[in-house]
C-alpha cells in the first residue's frame, strides 16, 4: 500500500491569506516533517547560544501535499513546479512497541477517548475521486535569522486542494498562500512528485482513509509500518507527526477518525496540555508528544466544547539548544484550520468558506 510513498522535505511556513510559483526541486532521500529535513539539519548544528536561537528558519510542511518550499530565503522562491523524490519507508514496529501495547490510562487517553466518541458522531459526506478536498488555514512560522532568536512572522493564509484520483499520479494537489510573510503569495502551485504515487500517507485520499482498519491497534500497526523516521526522531515521534499531518489536511470518514484518535492514545509519550492556542487565537485542549531524544515537539489542539480539531503548535525543546540549556520550550510555528470543504476543481473555494 505504501510502495509509492515518496519522501519530500518539510515545509511549514494577521489573519487570512501562502504559496506558489513553480520550482524545480528534488530532495535527498531523507525527508522530514513536522518541520524536519532542513529543520533537523539546522537543529543538529551547534547553536551558539543556550537560549531560544534560530537555526535557519524551518520549512513548514504544508498539508500533506508533498510540496516543499523553503522558508529560508525568498530568493530561492523566485522561479522555481516543486517536485519530491522517492525515498525509503518506515519499518514495522518492534516487539513491545506502541502498536502492540495496550493504551495507557492517563489524562491524554481519557481526553482522546472523548474526542474519538465525538468524531464518530460527525456527519461526513464521502468525497468522490473526481473531486478535491479543500483546506484553508492560518499559519505563522519562524522567520528568525540563522543563529538568532526565534521570531515568528505574520499570520498568513494557506489554502490546499488535495486531488482524490486513485492514481498513480504525479500531481496530488495544489497550494496557494497570501498575506504578509507568505512565500510567493497569490499563485496556485501544483504539488508534484518525481515518481507517480498511489493513495497512502503521501497521497491520503478519502477512499484510502475509508479502507484503513478501524481497530485502533490494527490502525496503529499500519501507521508504524508506513511512517518514515527522520534523523533525530524516534518511531513514536514520527507516527505522532504523521497523525498530526493527516488531521490538518484531510476530510476523514468518522469511523477512521475515531480509530485514529484512539490510536494516538497508544503512542508512548503522549500527554495532555490543559490549554493551547492556535494561530487564530482559539484556546483548546492540547495533545502533545515529547521524546527524550528530540529537540522539537508538536501539540495538536482540539476545541474544548465540540472537541473538533483546531490546529497545531511546534516547539523547540529547551529552546532547541544543546544539552545544558536552561531555556524553556520555544514556539516556532503555529497554525489553525479555518475551513474544510469539497470542490470539483482546484482553485475553487466552497461557498460556505468564501472570503
Amino acid at each position: 500500500m505504501n510502495a509509492d510513498n515518496p519522501r519530500s522535505g518539510s515545509a511549514r511556513s494577521q489573519a487570512e491569506e501562502l504559496l506558489a510559483a513553480p520550482a524545480d526541486w528534488d530532495l535527498s532521500p531523507s525527508r522530514h516533517r513536522h518541520h524536519k529535513d532542513m529543520l533537523m539539519q539546522q537543529i543538529d548544528q551547534d547553536l551558539s547560544a543556550p537560549g531560544a536561537t534560530s537555526p535557519a528558519p524551518p520549512r513548514r510542511r504544508l498539508p500533506r501535499l508533498g510540496l516543499v518550499l523553503p522558508a529560508v530565503s525568498l530568493a530561492l522562491a523566485g522561479a522555481l513546479v516543486i517536485t519530491s523524490s522517492h525515498g525509503g519507508h518506515g519499518s514495522a514496529p518492534a516487539a513491545g512497541s506502541a502498536a502492540s501495547g495496550p493504551a495507557r490510562v492517563n489524562s491524554a487517553t481519557a481526553t482522546l477517548d472523548r474526542i474519538a466518541a465525538a468524531a464518530m458522531k460527525t456527519d461526513v459526506t464521502p468525497v468522490t475521486e473526481d473531486q478535491f478536498v479543500y483546506i484553508r488555514r492560518l499559519a505563522r512560522e519562524n522567520k528568525g535569522a540563522f543563529g538568532g532568536p526565534v521570531a515568528l512572522g505574520a499570520t498568513h493564509k494557506e489554502e490546499a486542494w488535495t486531488a482524490q484520483k486513485p492514481g498513480p499520479v504525479t500531481t496530488t494537489g495544489w497550494l496557494r498562500s497570501s498575506g504578509k510573510d507568505a512565500v510567493m503569495p497569490g499563485q496556485l502551485v501544483p504539488s508534484t512528485f518525481a515518481t507517480p504515487v498511489r493513495p497512502g500517507l503521501w497521497h491520503p485520499t478519502y477512499a484510502w482513509l475509508a479502507q484503513l482498519p478501524t481497530d485502533p491497534d490494527a490502525l496503529l500497526k499500519v501507521l508504524y509500518s508506513q511512517t518514515t523516521v527522520e534523523k533525530g526522531e524516534s518511531k513514536d515521534e514520527a507516527v505522532f507527526r504523521e497523525i498530526g499531518d493527516l488531521l490538518g489536511s484531510v476530510i476523514m470518514p468518522p469511523a477512521t477518525a475515531s480509530a485514529l484518535y484512539k490510536a494516538v492514545a497508544r503512542v508512548p509519550g503522549v500527554t495532555r496540555v490543559p490549554d493551547a492556542v492556535d494561530a487564530a487565537g482559539r484556546h483548546g485542549i492540547g495533545i502533545t508528544h515529547k521524546d527524550s531524544g528530540s529537540r522539537t515537539r508538536s501539540v495538536l489542539i482540539f476545541d474544548k466544547g465540540t472537541l473538533a480539531y483546531l490546529g497545531s503548535q511546534a516547539y523547540f525543546i529547551n529552546g532547541g539548544a544543546r544539552t545544558g540549556s536552561t531555556a524553556g520550550d520555544v514556539l516556532f510555528g503555529v497554525d489553525a484550520v479555518m475551513a474544510r470543504g469539497v470542490v470539483d476543481r482546484h482553485g475553487e473555494v466552497p461557498p460556505k468558506t468564501a472570503g
